[in-house]
């Protein structure tokens, strides 16, 4: 666990520590192991000793992420700890920020959780590189400890300097703890760690200048050093010259400022020629918006007459204006001007190079909807058919030669033989064509043209196509393609990758034992028909539709051997449903520290089937790997490599195989950068390189929405990936349903005081905790004591005490248990608390005299497999208790017809994949689904919200309850308050 800060003086530094300071912090041989992917090899051995201020309770500090644990008992406040660090720059913290999930539930690497301050500053970065990639910063210069530097900073402007706030709002205490109060307004940290980020990223962004000693001007020094690495201004301008630039640039920035501050906006309205004038020119008006009621325009003539206020603001903001586009410039040399003309052939370059210039600075453009929304689409369709005959999985290669023809069409309409040659011969870059404006380029125009006279003489492959189809490569001149289609074979190839032909049926291997569902045969088929082609494929399907049994009938055909790579907890199933589906396969585990290395390894792979492995052991023995050849490569629960800087993921995308496949149900966990990594390992280069997918992806997907960009991944990924619900009935029509329903639970009296003294503790708590990581550990922990006293009493007290009579909840239980003993069911009880389920199973057993079993994260992987295997047998044990994260993934538990949340984790994600232990296929009952929440408190409360928003929650939530402690007080002390007459009340009473 580890901790990052920074400072002015210092940067970024890394902390560890020793065990008697801070139990959660990893060691400094683990940290410098993690850090490798990231930062460079130079920080080796290099440590500093420092004084830090963290939150701390009896002397210990707080957890910096709710997964370690309660806050320990005692009034929080801060203390000085001495840690070890290692020292980052810029660059080196942003890579590893770069690969620290959004949510604060995921492991950085193996055993490795990034803190809350971590992820504080990977959100800042990533809004670092929102703003570069809108160009949305400025150059300074400012004076250091080794004289004035030339840096670039944010340009914050509207909704981004409301982020920033808001990003202050929720930085932790621990990324300022470098301060001698442990302190520092969180807004000034915040503005200086995103400055440093922006101008690191904008100096990493091009080619450095060479070296000069001498140059013409101050000014060209300051180009100079914006470009150069360390930004140095002291050996190349006086001290005389280094504080004139200084004044420049403030007096530059000056006028920008007052604007933003102003009650008024100038707006620029681009307003296209009639339908019939086609030759007249573009006009563009000049109003004022005002920044409480943008609805209202006043037309800048108004104003000139007198009939509307706003003179001054409007001749300020022209001014202002003229600077960034000479259209303005030249318009201010007339009387009253009200705004300016544009020919036709000059507005895409006033739409490409001026509207962005205007727009970061501040001032509203209103543009046509043809050029703010979904712009017309000239297109490139071709059809296609091979030089040579095959036939389609005998004889297929994607190198084989074939011959295209090619056609211009206007939103997937074929154009006229006149239409398409008036375009080519245009000399505009804006064409008005079947009555709408189509922004061409001539050149690649041109390179069309070229394209489509050589009819039938391109040398393209079918692995052309394939790409093509996909949307991987563009051809000659940069038009985007639309339709292909290809004859026979060809076509039928290209059909079934766009969906448009379903697959041919493959017959399930002979080897097989047991009989594949019908969408576990088009499953089959679709694995075989992409991996024939030596295309990876991601399977999708839904927890419990049987990705294991598709990919063994898969493992079955063709060549041997295979790599099979899961986490460690199913390896014992895996081996199990091998042995069950395809007794004829040999399979040699990799496991434990008797695994076969060097050439012994190489030996037994000769006279074996699947190499089975875990992720723990494909970084580890990555080396040994490397040096085989598989015929094919499986990554069960694939989201395992989502982060594509690991060292799982690095290793999986080395090791050489012919064919490569996924299997996830979650192939977007936390946002589309899943999806590069993902198809780095399955497809490399078919998302280009990492940069790329940001900028064509990423970015517009992420941050703008762009839904030009997401249709265009869609086509990319969406034949790649199959994905489908074991919910719909068209899928699997025998799976037994999910009901679902809430338990709503009294509280005790008991119950009662106990709730409303942990809220008294809350209330005084967080009028002294102030801002920061201290408020937000306050938070966490009462939010955590709130639910063991929800739990049970004896839960919150933690005093061995006993349990019957005294919890609303423990009530339900028994109730419910009784119920489903007496009809001879079983039942999965899940607890997010280790302690409290070990507790439930000894009371459930004491009170009813069947056996109960418990499974937490201390239980071994030979103790997990007895207990699954003893709960699944006929007569088994009926109840058994888990903890949420040791029991949600990775069990079959179809024995259980009754799936108890004793308590929430608030993530409906966690929760449904616990429930699908039970709801999964080879479950021949209904399930019924059981959420137990306390009525009249925070349980409650929570529940209903992410009722309301369940399709987000994911998203909005993330994995952990962190979200919880950017509330404002008031927002908290509501959603925390007891309704005492609401939860002590029985069910039923009036």
């Amino acid at each position: 666990m580890t901790v990052l800060h920074a400072s002015e003086e210092d940067g970024f530094l890394l902390f560890w520590g020793e065990s008697d300071v801070q139990p959660f912090l990893a060691s400094g041989s683990a940290l410098e192991r993690a850090l490798q992917p990231w930062a460079s090899e130079r920080l080796t051995g290099l440590a500093w000793e420092r004084q830090i201020a963290l939150p701390a309770a009896s002397g210990r500090p707080v957890p910096s992420t709710p997964r370690l644990g309660e806050t320990p008992e005692g009034e929080v406040a801060l203390a000085r700890f001495s840690l070890s660090a290692i020292p980052l720059d810029t660059v080196e913290a942003l890579r590893l920020l770069a690969a620290v999930p959004e949510s604060e539930g995921d492991p950085l690497a193996p055993d490795l959780w990034p803190g809350q301050s971590l992820c504080a500053l990977a959100a800042l970065a990533r809004f670092a590189r929102a703003l570069v990639v809108r160009q949305q910063v400025v150059p300074t210069v400012v004076r250091e400890e080794a004289g004035r530097a030339a840096r670039w900073k944010a340009a914050l402007l509207g909704e981004d300097a409301a982020r920033l706030a808001m990003l202050a709002r929720a930085l932790p205490g621990a990324v300022r703890a470098l301060a001698p109060d442990g302190g520092g307004r969180a807004e000034e940290s915040v503005r200086r760690a995103l400055d440093r980020f922006v101008d690191a990223l904008v100096r990493g962004g091009g080619s450095r200048p060479s070296r000069r000693k001498t140059f013409d001007s101050p000014h060209e020094a300051l180009l100079h050093a914006l470009q150069s690495d360390d930004g140095s201004l002291a050996t190349l301008v006086t001290e005389a010259e280094a504080s004139a630039l200084s004044d420049a640039v403030a007096r530059w920035e000056a006028p920008l400022k007052r604007l933003q501050a102003a009650p008024l906006r100038l707006c620029f309205r681009l307003e296209e020629p009639g339908p019939t004038a086609n030759l007249a020119p573009w006009q563009v008006r000049f109003l004022l918006q005002p920044v409480a009621d943008p609805s209202q325009l006043v037309d800048a003539r108004d104003i000139w007459k007198g009939l509307a206020s706003g003179r001054e603001f409007l001749l300020q903001a022209l001014g202002e204006a003229a600077r960034l586009c000479p259209e303005v410039a030249a318009v201010l040399k007339k009387k009253d001007p009200g705004g300016f003309s544009i020919p036709t052939d000059k507005v895409i370059y006033f739409l490409t190079n001026y509207v962005p210039l205007l727009q970061s600075a501040g001032f509203v453009l209103v543009l046509p909807a043809w050029w703010a929304g979904k712009r017309p689409r000239l297109a490139v369709s071709a059809s296609a058919k091979l030089k040579s005959k095959f036939k389609t999985g005998a004889g297929l290669t994607l190198d084989a030669l074939v011959q295209f023809e090619a056609t211009l069409t206007l939103d997937g309409e074929p154009l006229t033989d006149e239409e398409r040659e008036r375009l080519v011969r245009s000399k505009a870059t804006l064409v008005r064509l079947r009555g709408t404006w189509v922004q061409l380029d001539a050149e690649g125009l041109a390179r069309a043209r070229a394209l489509w006279q050589k009819s039938g003489s391109g040398k393209l492959t079918v692995g052309d196509l394939v790409r093509l189809t996909l949307g991987a490569e563009t051809l000659p001149g940069g038009l985007p393609l639309g339709k292909i289609s290809g004859e026979g074979d060809l076509g039928a190839l290209l059909e079934r990758l766009t969906g448009e032909r379903p697959l041919e049926p493959t017959p399930t291997p002979k080897n097989f034992v047991g009989t594949l569902r019908p969408y576990q045969e088009r499953g089959f088929a679709w694995l075989k028909f992409l991996t024939d082609l030596g295309l990876g494929a991601c399977l999708a399907d839904d927890m419990g539709l049987g990705k294991t049994a598709q990919t063994i009938a898969l493992l079955l055909t063709g060549a041997r051997p295979c790599l099979l790579v899961c986490p460690t907890s199913v390896l014992g199933n895996w081996e199990q449903e091998l042995s069950r589906f395809a007794p004829s396969l040999r399979v040699l585990t990799q496991h434990g520290p008797a695994r076969l290395k060097g050439e012994a390894l190489a030996s037994s792979l000769d006279s074996a089937d699947v190499l089975l492995t875990s992720y723990a052991l494909l970084h580890r023995d990555s080396e040994e790997l490397a040096k085989l050849t598989f015929a094919g490569m499986v990554l069960d629960e694939a989201q395992n490599i989502k982060n594509p800087e690991s060292r799982q993921s690095r290793a999986a995308r080395t090791l050489s195989a012919g064919w490569r496949i996924a299997l996830t149900g979650t192939p977007v966990e936390n946002h589309v950068g899943d999806l590069w990594a993902l198809f780095a390992y399955l497809n490399p280069g078919l998302l280009g390189s990492e940069r790329e997918f940001k900028r064509q992806f990423f970015q517009p997907i992420q941050h703008e929405r762009d839904e030009d960009a997401v249709n265009a991944l869609k086509q990319r990924v969406g034949p790649l990936i199959l994905r489908r619900l074991k919910t719909d009935k068209t899928v699997i029509a025998d799976l037994p349903d999910k009901i679902e329903q809430e338990e709503s639970c009294p509280l005790t009296p008991e119950q009662a005081t106990l709730y409303e003294a942990v809220l008294q503790e809350l209330s005084s708590g967080l009028d002294a905790a102030g801002e920061g990581m201290a408020r937000r550990g306050l938070v966490l922990a009462t939010l955590t004591r709130l639910k063991q006293v929800c739990n049970h009493p004896a839960h919150y007290l933690d005093d061995g005490s006993p349990l019957p009579e005294r919890s609303g909840k423990l009530a339900r239980l028994e109730e419910l248990v009784e119920s489903l003993l007496d009809s001879g069911e079983s039942a999965l009880i899940f607890t997010q608390f280790a302690a409290m389920g070990k507790r439930l199973a000894e009371h459930l057993r004491r009170n009813f005299g069947r056996e109960a079993l418990f499974l937490s994260g201390e239980t071994t992987k030979k103790q997990r497999d007895a207990l699954v295997e003893r709960f699944q047998s006929e007569g088994g044990p009926p109840l058994f208790v888990l903890s949420l994260k040791a029991g949600g993934v990775g069990l079959n538990l179809t024995r259980a017809s009754r799936v108890i949340h004793f308590d929430r984790w608030w993530n409906p994600a966690v929760e449904d994949q616990a429930t699908d232990r039970a709801f999964r296929i080879g479950q021949r009952r209904n399930v019924f689904v059981h959420k137990f929440v306390c009525r009249g408190t925070v349980e409650e409360r929570i529940a209903a919200l992410i009722a309301d928003k369940r399709d987000v929650a994911g998203q909005v939530i993330g994995a952990g309850e962190g979200w919880l402690t950017e509330l404002s007080t008031n927002d908290l002390k509501s959603l925390f308050a007891l309704s005492r007459e609401r939860a002590l009340r029985e069910e039923g009473e009036a």
